[in-house]
């Protein structure tokens, strides 16, 4: 065997441990996903928040955030909704799915429904110490407005 031989076969081999690590790495990074995505998050009260339904305080409501920002859950009366700020996106999750812990809820989000709720008028805006978020359900359904405080430095909360 001449040296160019045995530099090729190096190669190959070489080849081979790195493709075998670049899939072992994958397979990890794949399964980290899958874990976070059905894992239950914990998301708690968001203090000082208002909601106004049609223009009116509904008879009970609440809205939770949780570690990742931009990601709200409002209970408004019986029904969950799940809002993503970033997105402009809204979800009418299974309310079976959401566990009630105290004044915390649980919930995965690999319970996510497939298609958001269509919201076609979105405002986001800053009012001073709060920021409005304001939508409609549908094309002429009705219209759901947050006013989430901010931080001491102006920053959102969630």
């Amino acid at each position: 065997m001449d040296y160019k031989d045995l530099m090729n076969q190096r190669h190959r081999g070489l080849a081979r441990v790195v493709a075998l690590l670049v899939i072992c790495l994958s397979c990890a990074v794949l399964a980290g996903a899958q874990n976070e995505a059905s894992r239950k998050f914990t998301w708690k009260p968001l203090p000082f928040a208002i909601v106004r339904f049609n223009d009116a305080a509904p008879y009970s409501w609440n809205i939770y955030h949780c570690e990742k920002k931009g990601l709200l859950l409002v209970r408004l009366w019986k029904r969950y909704l799940f809002i993503d700020v970033e997105e402009e996106e809204v979800y009418d999750l299974d309310p079976q799915k959401v566990t009630v812990a105290g004044d915390n809820v649980l919930w995965s989000f690999s319970d996510l429904p497939d298609d958001p709720i269509k919201t076609p008028e979105w405002s986001d805006r800053n009012i001073g110490r709060m920021q409005r978020l304001r939508f409609r359900f549908g094309k002429e359904g009705h219209f759901l407005e947050l006013q989430l405080p901010f931080d001491i430095n102006g920053r959102p909360i969630y």
